[in-house]
């Protein structure tokens, strides 16, 4: 096994939280906490492809503005009559693409085994792409803890929930959904965000490497 990089391991645990905070509405609030900044710091200490994606994003915010992104957000993931690119996992996983099938119901019993609870503010489904970015990010956070702490029983643990849940969950999903939005996203934003978490999810499931 290669060395722990503890900068590495700091700066994936970043971009995971920045790019699930990114599937919410676009709001003026991300340029203010200069949270784009943040990501592409975090994406040019893992990989120069995720940093050139990071870059374009923050590009694509301040150009675009917040106003047209949520016309964009609103085409993509809420409707009006159906998604572009519905952001849950069941709509990818279940033949019938439904919503809270059994991969939700899997996915429910991942989270709590790794004693991960929705906020009880978050009014979204389990599924949602965000909620699973936020569960990656504190299987990250738990590996890397284990590594700076010096506990394997503990970093085992992280590292073997996270490889089932990309194998039976996010990674099993991220691409055609990330591929839905590429191809419906009307602005630049959106497709560069999709890019990148498509990168960056797989990135973590062959075990950090670049795909």
């Amino acid at each position: 096994m290669s060395a722990y990089d503890q900068d590495r391991g700091l700066a994936r645990q970043d971009i995971c939280r920045f790019l699930a905070a990114c599937y919410y509405q676009p709001d003026p609030a991300f340029a203010e906490e200069r949270m784009f900044d943040s990501m592409l710091d975090a994406a040019k200490r893992i990989d120069p492809t995720l940093a050139t994606r990071a870059r374009r994003l923050r590009e694509q915010f301040t150009a675009e503005g917040t106003k047209s992104l949520l016309l964009d957000y609103t085409r993509l993931f809420l409707g009006p009559s159906h998604a572009i690119a519905a952001p849950y996992g069941s709509v990818w996983l279940e033949d019938q693409k439904i919503l809270m099938g059994n991969s939700t119901m899997a996915v429910l019993a991942l989270y709590e085994e790794g004693g991960f609870e929705m906020d009880e503010q978050f009014r979204e489904l389990p599924d949602h792409i965000a909620a699973e970015l936020e569960f990656l990010y504190l299987l990250i956070y738990r590996e890397n803890e284990g590594h700076r702490n010096g506990v394997p029983e503990a970093l085992k643990a992280a590292m073997g929930l996270k490889k089932r849940f990309l194998d039976e969950q996010l990674g099993l999903w991220i691409g055609p959904f990330t591929a839905a939005v590429k191809a419906g996203a009307q602005s630049g934003f959106y497709r560069q965000l999709a890019e990148l978490t498509d990168r960056f999810v797989k990135m973590e499931a062959s075990g950090d490497k670049a795909p």
